[in-house]
């Protein structure tokens, strides 16, 4: 068996303000403060002798590697993310970077944030645009009624709010 994996779509390459400073900021955290330090404790490890079993060398590398990746990463992603900050036209339907309050048939309540699949944090309530969710509520209005396609079968859901803070 291979160990080939097909690349990882990129997704749609938008993103919130917010998203792309955490972006940014794990890019510096990375590049000027994480690697200086494990480059240091490498040279350190190194400068102990045999190589070949040592731990923290061989860990330090490990760990450079990783680190060199997502920063490679994190590079050629922000160079192709749009950073979407006006507001649209009409704040009465839900676009991107919309606080949406749905309420599902049960009567539940749930608000979400449509953000861009780098920033998707469901925690935080805040879910891709390139999920089944945000594609069936883009460019609905409020009071709508939306059926979205599940895992579990359709669903029908109601906006009830639609903020942009």
């Amino acid at each position: 068996m291979s160990r080939y994996r097909p690349p990882r779509t990129a997704g749609t390459a938008l993103i919130t303000p917010e998203g792309e400073a955490r972006m940014r900021a794990e890019f510096h955290e990375l590049w000027h403060v994480r690697r200086p330090q494990v480059t240091q404790s490498v040279s350190e490890a190194a400068a102990q002798g045999d190589r070949s079993e040592n731990a923290e060398y061989t860990y330090g590398k490990k760990m450079l590697r990783e680190i060199d990746s997502r920063v490679r990463f994190l590079t050629k992603r922000l160079e192709a993310l749009k950073v979407v900050s006006e507001k649209p036209s009409d704040p009465n339907k839900v676009y991107f970077g919309a606080w949406v309050t749905i309420e599902y048939e049960d009567g539940k309540e749930s608000r979400y944030r449509i953000v861009g699949p780098d920033e998707l944090d469901l925690k935080l309530g805040l879910i891709s645009i390139d999920s089944p969710l945000a594609r069936a509520l883009i460019g609905k209005a409020l009071d709508a009624e939306v059926r979205v396609q599940t895992p579990t079968g359709e669903q029908c859901v109601y906006i009830v709010a639609i903020d942009y803070l």
